[in-house]
């Protein structure tokens, strides 16, 4: 009983996500996805509240799909400059089925009480993954941040890449092009911050980032 518990829920997300692809996310009712899948209305219901839930499971497919495919683009002791930009293409490849309805992804994961915010506390899940792909990749990079940084420099990365996707989302360009651009602009940027916080002079304003950071990863727990 168990699995076909699980197998239902399952085909209930492939389904879904499968119709937010092809036909957008306000085109697709619960009915149908209930419908494709071989299930009562009822039955999905059971599953899922609504469409807002399903939002939450793409958030987490999207996680581990841009794992998946950034972790083999990480090159051991290459320019932090280097892998940030591969991580972040990686999610630009990953979310690009997607871009039709990602207006509306955010408006849907804005609310702090939508359990698809990435700051929620239902995303925590999915929140480690993407922390901790970052963490890789500034593991795996020749330039180390200070040590002060050290710990908050991932979710530090995390939020610069919810900026870019902030970006992607409202970008009209053919195939997103102006947020590739983005990507490989900003990438150098960051890796030669990370380097200026190992300066004494950048000691203070290492300290008021690392606090901000806590005070962010703490309303993301509490929220």
């Amino acid at each position: 009983m168990a699995r076909n518990s699980t197998d239902t829920r399952e085909r209930l997300v492939e389904t879904a996500l499968r119709l937010f692809r092809s036909e957008g996310y306000q085109a697709t009712t619960m009915r149908r996805i209930a419908t494709e899948t071989g299930v009562s209305l009822g039955n999905a219901y059971y599953y899922f509240a609504g469409k807002e839930e399903l939002v939450h499971e793409l958030y987490l497919v999207v996680q581990r799909e841009h794992r998946a495919l950034a972790l083999p683009r990480l090159r051991e002791d290459a320019p932090l400059e280097d892998n940030l930009r591969a991580v972040l293409h990686s999610g630009i490849d990953v979310m690009a089925p997607y871009h039709g309805f990602g207006a509306t992804f955010v408006q849907t994961a804005l609310p702090s009480t939508s359990p698809a915010s990435p700051f929620s506390e239902r995303s925590g899940e999915a929140r480690t993954m993407a922390v901790d792909l970052m963490r890789q990749a500034v593991t795996a990079s020749r330039h180390r941040p200070s040590r002060s940084l050290q710990t908050q420099l991932p979710t530090l990365l995390w939020l610069a890449y919810l900026g870019v996707t902030l970006h992607w989302v409202s970008d009209g360009s053919p195939d997103q092009e102006r947020t590739r651009v983005l990507v490989d602009r900003v990438s150098p940027v960051i890796a030669k911050a990370v380097n200026l916080s190992r300066l004494p002079i950048a000691r203070g304003l290492v300290d008021d980032i690392v606090r901000l950071t806590e005070t962010l990863g703490t309303r993301a727990v509490t929220r």
